[in-house]
């Protein structure tokens, strides 16, 4: 009996806060904690279920009276990119990803502060110091990493390595890459640098033979989710399973 509560999780419910998405609304959240030798099966497990990590928590929206957070995963084979998707691609061609362990820089957190400072001044990760991002990164039970993206180095692209713009804390589950967040210079905001990493990591997952990329919540109705509808096709999770999405 005691070896069964200790490997079974606990989930747990949040006290109503405000909705970062919907003005006017309330948002709960379900989490369990991802911890011991089980931790990356279980990610595996909730993450299909629609739920999503923060260090070694893992959440799902719960509020009452409201189904908005959809949980999104692009279909990768299928996946084939439009022509302004392709514009993004070739506007960043002088950049280069490299997929590393997940350890934390000062040179990773001087862009995710001024990420911060230029996006979410008035959101819950604005007053995060050095530590905290540290903690961010490694605090995870499970196999996690971190994609870097570069100006390539060198006259032609080789040698010392370049200026970094952008990062995305990425898990690596059995069947897909799930984008655990991701974050940019602001003031190369003209690249479409967070487009450009769903690209990327669609282009990774196929390379590694997954299935999937997910990207977590796509709220209808919410400006911050709107970019999220354009990687096509998709699946988005509802009451009865996954549910193909292709226009």
């Amino acid at each position: 009996m005691t070896q069964h509560s200790r490997d079974t999780p606990q989930f747990y419910l949040t006290a109503p806060s405000p909705c970062p998405y919907l003005p006017g609304r309330e948002e709960r959240k379900v989490f369990t904690h991802l911890v011991g030798e089980r931790a990356g099966d279980l990610n595996n497990l909730l993450t299909h279920g629609g739920f999503r990590r923060s260090q070694s928590i893992a959440y799902r929206p719960a509020c009452e009276g409201c189904r908005g957070c959809v949980s999104v995963r692009v279909l990768v084979d299928e996946f084939r990119p439009t022509r302004n998707l392709r514009r993004v691609q070739e506007r960043n061609r002088d950049l280069a990803g490299e997929m590393r362990v997940a350890v934390p820089t000062s040179e990773q957190y001087g862009v995710f502060r001024a990420y911060l400072d230029a996006r979410h001044q008035d959101g819950g990760m604005a007053d995060m110091t050095v530590l905290d991002y540290a903690m961010m990164i490694e605090d995870s039970h499970v196999d996690t990493r971190l994609v870097e993206y570069r100006r390539r180095g060198g006259e032609h692209g080789f040698g010392r390595r370049g200026e970094l713009l952008a990062v995305s804390l990425t898990d690596v589950l059995k069947d897909g890459l799930s984008m655990v967040y991701s974050f940019f210079e602001p003031e190369e905001s003209g690249r479409s640098l967070g487009t450009l990493m769903i690209l990327d990591h669609i282009a990774r997952a196929r390379a590694m033979g997954l299935a999937y990329v997910y990207l977590g919540y796509w709220v209808n109705g919410s400006r911050k989710m709107d970019y999220k509808a354009r990687f096509l096709p998709q699946e988005r999770l509802g009451p009865e399973g996954w549910d193909r999405i292709e226009a």
